[in-house]
């Protein structure tokens, strides 16, 4: 499959919460937050990280960034796939089967 076909969803076991233009996600572990691996996104991340759960594509997700900031389509592409590879290595995201 195409990296571009893939779709996402995230852990249910984070937490995000939204302050001033950055996301925080905090993994829950056991009913305790895990201080360790909090991860902080600036507003292109959080601007994925909202619209993850949307059944959208890569592909789709990359059209939605061009459109909002002012970036050319291959750039948006490789920051995309860069940043879900990451958050899925650190496993507050997973691909959809």
């Amino acid at each position: 499959m195409c990296y571009l076909e893939k779709c996402y969803q995230k852990d249910p076991n984070i937490v995000f919460r939204r302050i001033a233009d950055e996301v925080i996600l905090v993994p829950i572990r056991q009913d305790v937050a895990d201080m360790e691996s909090i991860y902080t996104l600036n507003e292109v991340g959080s601007f994925i990280w909202e619209i993850i759960e949307s059944q959208r594509t890569v592909a789709q997700i990359k059209e939605l960034i061009i459109a909002e900031f002012e970036v050319d389509p291959e750039t948006a592409e490789f920051d995309l796939i860069e940043f879900l590879v990451q958050l899925e290595a650190a496993g507050v995201l997973e691909e959809l089967k």
